[in-house]
């Protein structure tokens, strides 16, 4: 204990400095929302990759496949080709159009610097509402994601140090507070890189210390079988009876498990914290190199997160009353107290970097998309600067309450989220992007049935359906279906279609780089 109290002391005072680093250069709204769009390659794909794979993938994931096996890996597939679809199709696009789009209200490029003023700028909505829905999902949305982070920080904070849930929670929110509040996007992002670096070693050297201790491959592979038949089948058969104690045959895998599984990868078309990094890139001319550093990553961080699950069922001989401590357990078995410490400190890294994302997200969405568009159009950049640091404290403390008195797991609270945000945005987002002839209607139905179905469709499916499908799939067709149907209630403007063509002749070229934005 006394190792993991140094490391962690050493690391959360380690995230704090870099907040103090970055704070004289987080002068603007635009320096703290997305740090003037200047962040290399590196950065924002180590970024991009801490801020969105969280406790999920050092607890939630090993968790999973420790209880089912390989049938739980269909979510990894999923969300790495869903990754490189985004890097793909949405990076490029969306760092030179919310630069670009001209501003619905003041005329010129709006540099809009969050999802929700870009909607609005995009289809030049002549109401609030666009931008009001799309801030409203944001809020609401992230209130549940970032209550996930601070779920697995409580659980981590109580197997290691006995902290009951309530000061763990105040301990992480108060350090993931403090250096958002100091650097903004900047302090984010370049904490992310520390803690991405982190999370894949931690990932790496885990599995290398346990297989050696099982006697290589062989070992791992006999000590599964030996545990249950179906567990290293990609379609099931087998899950971890608590009351029995040992894995128990079940039926294999249909089609719904499957598909809902693959769903999760669209989930990337709409989650405002990764879409925040490709919309703060310097230049287009950046994206391929970080497409490939960040997708290489997230494969080979899932590769080795599945494996960890695997470990586990091979490793310990009864098996663990919580299956999403696998890797932390692990740790404490194979390694020496002073690198116990720093590879439990990677857990910790792994929370912290998605909760300060989502908090920034969140809070540019009550101060961009509420506060100025609809209470004070003529804020001054220094006062929304400070309002956006008071939202970050409003934000944590309303997560840190769901957290304490919600009664989910980190998989089932990310899973909300994940399918609220890849619903209410994926559709409408891409459509904005390659739909020259989309409106502001199409759009704003897209969002309000796509989030709705996202929030109501387990509640639905328990009392009528029963098919157990993941609320993404219905939500995603539903969204696209009420886009397709009421696009045609709204008018595309002449400056809309000239917005879109300058956008496809700039991304043709590979970006401008190097043009000043329109807030520089």
């Amino acid at each position: 204990m006394l190792w993991s109290i140094l490391t962690f002391g050493v690391y959360l005072a380690g995230m704090v400095v870099i907040g103090l680093w970055v704070y004289k250069r987080t002068v603007s709204q635009s320096d703290f929302v997305l740090g003037g769009r200047q962040l290399n390659s590196w950065v924002t794909a180590l970024s991009a990759n801490a801020s969105d794979f969280s406790g999920w993938l050092l607890l939630g994931l090993p968790g999973a496949i420790y209880v089912s096996g390989l049938g739980e890996a269909w979510i990894a597939v999923g969300l790495a080709a869903g990754f490189a679809g985004s890097w793909i199709l949405i990076a490029p696009r969306l760092r030179v159009y919310t630069q670009r789009v001209t501003d619905s209200r003041a005329g010129g490029e709006s540099d809009s610097l969050t999802l929700s003023s870009f909607l609005e700028n995009r289809f030049n909505d002549p109401t609030p509402l666009l931008r009001g829905v799309s801030a409203a999902l944001i809020i609401v949305f992230y209130f549940f994601y970032v209550a996930s982070g601070l779920v697995a920080m409580a659980s981590l904070f109580d197997m290691i140090f006995g902290m009951s849930p309530a000061p763990a929670i105040a301990l992480g929110v108060g350090i993931v507070v403090l250096y958002t509040v100091l650097g903004g996007f900047l302090a984010v992002s370049y904490t992310d890189v520390v803690q991405a670096i982190m999370m894949w070693l931690a990932l790496l050297i885990v599995p290398v210390l346990a297989i050696t201790a099982l006697g290589g491959f062989g070992g791992l592979t006999d000590g599964v079988s030996a545990k249950a038949d179906g567990l290293m089948s990609a379609f099931g058969g087998t899950s971890l009876d608590g009351d029995a104690g040992a894995w128990i045959s079940t039926e294999t895998l249909g089609w719904v498990v499957i598909v809902s599984g693959l769903a999760w990868g669209f989930g990337y078309f709409g989650q405002p914290h990764i879409l925040a990094r490709y919309m703060g890139i310097r230049s287009v001319k950046e994206i391929p190199k970080a497409a490939v550093v960040s997708v290489s990553w997230a494969v080979t961080a899932m590769f080795l997160a599945v494996l960890v699950g695997f470990i586990g069922i091979a490793y310990f001989d009864t098996p663990l009353g919580d299956p999403e401590q696998v890797f932390p357990r692990l740790i404490e078995a194979l390694s020496h107290p002073v690198v116990a410490g720093v590879l439990l400190a990677a857990i910790l890294a792994a929370v912290m970097s998605t909760a300060d994302s989502q908090l920034l997200v969140a809070a540019s969405a009550l101060t961009e998309d509420v506060y100025k568009a609809w209470m004070n159009r003529e804020a001054s950049p220094g006062s929304l600067l400070w309002i956006s640091r008071a939202t970050v404290i409003a934000v944590a403390l309303v997560a840190a309450g769901v957290a304490l008195w919600g009664d989910r797991s980190v998989m089932d609270l990310v899973g909300y989220a994940w399918a609220g945000f890849g619903a209410g945005f994926g559709p409408v987002l891409l459509l904005a992007l390659f739909w020259k002839r989309m409106t502001w209607t199409g759009a704003l139905a897209g969002m309000i049935v796509g989030g709705t179905t996202a929030i109501v469709w387990d509640v639905l499916d328990t009392a009528y359906f029963d098919i157990g499908l993941y609320a993404m799939v219905p939500a995603i067709a539903l969204s696209l279906v009420a886009i397709v149907a009421c696009n045609g209630l709204g008018k595309v403007s002449e400056q809309m279609e000239a917005d879109f063509d300058r956008v496809e002749a700039e991304i043709k070229e590979g970006g401008k780089e190097g043009e000043p934005t329109a807030a520089g």
